[in-house]
């Protein structure tokens, strides 16, 4: 019976998030910018939603602050996520190849355009940080195009939703799982690939610290630049002084062709551009996803061999 009532939910649920857009679509930002801070407000304060995990990242990486900092981080959270759902909504309707410079302020721009426009592939990282949707939909936008690694939503009508947005100006999807081919050409074209590297890798991860705490991490983000002697970029989008306007910068970059000790092996690297997460992210606290499940406990197995 519940197998059966599915595709009904999920054409449900599709409904009510198109009327949702609409209904944002329909109003001014500043607006949304309100309502957010309201919905911040419910989310954190009186629904406490996701209530545990966030206090526990933010005492453990916030040990100094008082409570009721913590409590306003995490109230500010949760009105960046609402914000940032607005502004992706906003966002095809406003910014386009005529006044993106209205809203987006790049930062190490000769930098960054330097190796894109290199014949080697390019690796983009960042993480649940920003607005990374408005990331992969500018760097489209003046003309970048890029192949990111996603896993598909389970109700399909929204995913094909999505996805239609990412696509808008040449944001690629690739499955998680199975794409491992399809990774293989987009790299052998010099093509560039955009991962989130602060995804839960399991407990055959790479382990290492980011914010003060152990972490697992996919080996691959780190395999895709050593083996594929490609460059390894990390990126952020930033909220700047109001909703839709943004600084779009580059952190760091690690590049086997210079054969620095950052490109020594999987770890090095891995630990390298957690570093460079952990700089982006203590820029803007509040625009993290803290309610993100980043940090599990390690086995057995693991322990032992970091204390040893």
């Amino acid at each position: 019976m519940r197998a059966a009532l599915q595709p009904i939910a999920d054409w449900f649920v599709y409904f009510v998030v198109r009327l949702f857009i609409c209904i944002v679509q329909a109003t001014p930002l500043e607006t949304c910018q309100y309502f957010a801070q309201g919905l911040g407000f419910l989310a954190a304060d009186v629904l406490k939603l996701r209530e545990k995990t966030v206090d526990t990242n933010l005492a453990h990486v916030f040990p100094a602050h008082t409570e009721r900092q913590r409590r306003k981080l995490k109230r500010r959270m949760w009105e960046h996520l609402f914000l940032m759902v607005c502004e992706i909504a906003h966002a095809p309707r406003k910014i386009h190849d005529t006044n993106w410079r209205r809203y987006v302020d790049l930062r190490k721009t000769r930098e960054l355009v330097t190796h894109l426009l290199d014949e080697r592939p390019t690796i983009l990282v960042s993480g649940h940080y920003g607005n990374f949707e408005i990331a992969g939909y500018i760097t489209g936008l003046l003309g970048f195009p890029s192949f990111t690694v996603a896993r598909p939503l389970d109700n399909k009508h929204l995913d094909r939703f999505i996805n239609r947005f990412r696509g808008l100006h040449g944001q690629f999807i690739l499955p998680k799982e199975g794409s491992a081919k399809m990774i293989e050409a987009v790299l052998r074209e010099g093509e560039s690939l955009t991962l989130l590297g602060d995804q839960h890798a399991g407990d055959k991860g790479c382990w290492v610290e980011f914010l003060g705490r152990l972490a697992s991490c996919h080996k691959a983000v780190a395999v895709f630049t050593i083996a594929g002697g490609a460059p390894m970029l990390v990126c952020y989008a930033r909220r700047s002084d109001k909703p839709l306007h943004f600084e779009v910068g580059l952190e760091g970059v690690a590049d086997p062709a210079l054969d620095g000790p950052e490109c020594a092996g999987v770890k090095p690297l891995t630990e390298w551009y957690n570093r460079m997460l952990e700089r982006v992210i203590l820029t803007a606290p509040e625009q993290y996803w803290w309610m993100h499940r980043r940090w599990r406990d390690p086995p057995a197995r693991v322990k032992q061999r970091l204390a040893a």
